[in-house]
């Protein structure tokens, strides 16, 4: 049993090969990559803080179960909403400095990428358990936004709904030295991998196992049903 869920976009392809050496955790088979090797950056403590997620981006936010729920029950639930859902092409990737981490984000803002992310928020919200006090005071940080304030009382996250932003996380938080270091080493490794679009074509349930690493469960193709 996971002890917490989420729904993920996981990269396939030359991009996700490229995600899961780089992170050094392939989250589809569950096992750890060898990272690339430079001499003059340090991959593996610049990616320590992704790691453990995998290569990805977030749809839903990684939640504890409600009450009685079981495993089976979110995976019968996601199975049927990826299933009303339809594909999304996002318009081309660009390595992005988010704050003071670096990530893969849209070149252009994508109406219905948030849309998608909201859709599956709410869809499978049921299964959510609400916060813990002391949840809730440790994610309430000073920086937020009323918006976003009120979105992690109402859905146990602050960047979702018209706060989300689609990304993919390439590392943690680094001082600006090592984040140059890092964008300029990885600007020609991407170069080759990034899709014209990218295309949302299908989804993954993922868990954290007891050691705090993500798992693939389930991957649903978008509008099966149809």
């Amino acid at each position: 049993m996971y002890q917490r869920l989420a729904v993920y976009f996981v990269p396939t392809g030359s991009l996700g090969a490229f995600g899961a050496a780089w992170l050094g955790w392939d989250l589809v088979a569950g096992r750890m990559r060898v990272q690339p090797d430079d001499a003059g950056l340090d991959i593996a403590r610049v990616t320590e803080a992704p790691r453990r997620y995998g290569f990805h981006a977030t749809i839903k936010p990684p939640f504890r179960m409600r009450g009685r729920q079981t495993q089976d029950d979110v995976r019968d639930a996601f199975a049927g909403l990826c299933g009303r859902l339809h594909p999304v092409d996002i318009a081309g990737l660009r390595l992005t400095r988010m704050g003071r981490f670096l990530a893969l984000a849209p070149e252009q803002s994508c109406p219905e990428v948030m849309d998608l992310a909201s859709r599956v928020v709410r869809g499978l919200d049921r299964f959510r358990a609400p916060l813990s006090d002391a949840e809730l005071a440790r994610r309430q940080k000073p920086g937020l936004t009323p918006d976003q304030a009120r979105h992690l009382r109402e859905w146990g996250y602050p960047h979702v709904m018209d706060q989300f932003r689609f990304h993919i996380t390439l590392t943690g938080r680094l001082d600006p030295q090592t984040r140059e270091a890092a964008e300029q080493m990885l600007r020609p490794r991407i170069a080759g991998v990034l899709p014209d679009p990218l295309r949302i074509d299908a989804l993954t349930l993922v868990g954290e196992d007891a050691d705090g690493a993500f798992h693939a469960i389930d991957r649903r193709s978008l509008g099966a049903a149809a």
